[in-house]
């Protein structure tokens, strides 16, 4: 494994965290929990070290199933990374969507980000993770509703108290991380980002490039769309959000299929997986710190895991990148 500094902090992370949101359930049409801890502890054995969750991924499950999975292992070589600003729970804030539970029942989830509220979720969080303290403490999605600096303040007491290592955001602007940053010193940002999704590169890339801040990428594999094994037309079980996401929808699964048929030799000729390759691309992009990517059993942690051994050339790279300004998904 390779592992990689967060920002200017101490804080340490694999190149290939292991992204807990399927593992809660939640959104992805139910998962076996037995099934998820062996995943995670198959990682950690391969050297995924790190682990994304949140308190929304099953409301409280993901959390619950990282802190069961990391019973046992040495908790300085487990990096925790988890949010805070999405509450389910209370209805305050920018409803951001309804939804529904694992169970069926009908929720609403809320931007909201108050110290208050901040603080009760941290210890919430620290409760089902079985742990007293959190690597890297993320803000889930921007509330519009809390400044900015009050929402930064309160994880800053929280590294006070030695609750929280490091501070990071998810989804923020640039402008939106300068602001947070006159409150506090900001590691890392965690933001959608995959072959087919690179807007990112514009703006944000070059800011953290040049501020020393990471850059956290969710979905490189765009959801299984470029894993290569879900086809144009697929069926998704009831439950799972991806049969209205619209990286599958309006003709996008064909474009994506076609390119991954022109890459598919590389892949073949190394002996590797698709998503193996994409992954491996995927952290090697300029300003990428590190590739969030889940897995539902051990079989599926321990391919991801090995990603990292693959080596791509830069004649190779360039061919991808050359096939890759040909795909536009509406």
């Amino acid at each position: 494994m390779e592992y990689r500094i967060l920002g200017d902090s101490d804080v340490k992370v694999s190149a290939i965290a292991f992204g807990a949101w399927a593992v809660g359930g939640w959104m992805w049409g139910g998962t076996e929990r037995n099934d998820a801890v062996e995943a995670i502890k198959a990682s950690f054995d391969l050297g995924v070290t790190s682990i994304d969750t949140a308190p929304v991924y099953g409301q409280g499950t993901s959390e619950e199933i990282v802190g069961e999975a990391i019973k046992g292992l040495p908790r300085d070589q487990v990096q925790i990374l988890t949010k805070y600003g999405m509450r389910w729970d209370l209805a305050k804030g920018t409803l951001a969507f309804h939804t529904q539970a694992n169970d069926g029942t009908p929720i609403d989830v809320y931007k909201y980000a108050s110290k208050e509220s901040i603080m009760r979720e941290c210890e919430a969080s620290l409760k089902r993770l079985g742990t007293d303290y959190i690597d890297l403490y993320q803000i889930h999605w921007p509330d519009v509703t809390t400044p900015i600096s009050e929402s930064m303040e309160a994880v800053g007491r929280l590294i006070e108290q030695g609750k929280v290592r490091a501070a990071g955001v998810c989804n923020y602007s640039v402008e939106q991380m300068k602001e947070a940053e006159r409150t506090l010193k900001l590691v890392s940002n965690q933001v959608p980002f995959s072959m087919v999704k690179r807007d990112i590169e514009a703006d944000l890339v070059p800011y953290c490039l040049s501020a020393n801040r990471s850059i956290l990428a969710y979905s490189p594999l765009e959801r299984g769309l470029l894993a290569g094994k879900i086809k144009p037309g697929h069926q998704f079980a009831k439950g799972d959000h991806r049969a209205t996401y619209k990286a599958f929808k309006d003709g996008n699964s064909e474009r994506v299929w076609s390119f991954l048929a022109k890459i598919r030799p590389i892949a073949e000729q190394k002996q590797v997986s698709l998503s193996q390759l994409v992954i491996r691309w995927t952290i090697d992009r300029p300003g990428i710190t590190v590739a969030l990517v889940g897995a539902r059993n051990a079989e599926q942690a321990v391919q991801n895991a090995k990603a990292i051994e693959v080596q791509l050339t830069a004649e190779e790279t360039t061919f991808i990148n050359e096939q890759l300004n040909e795909v536009e998904l509406n």
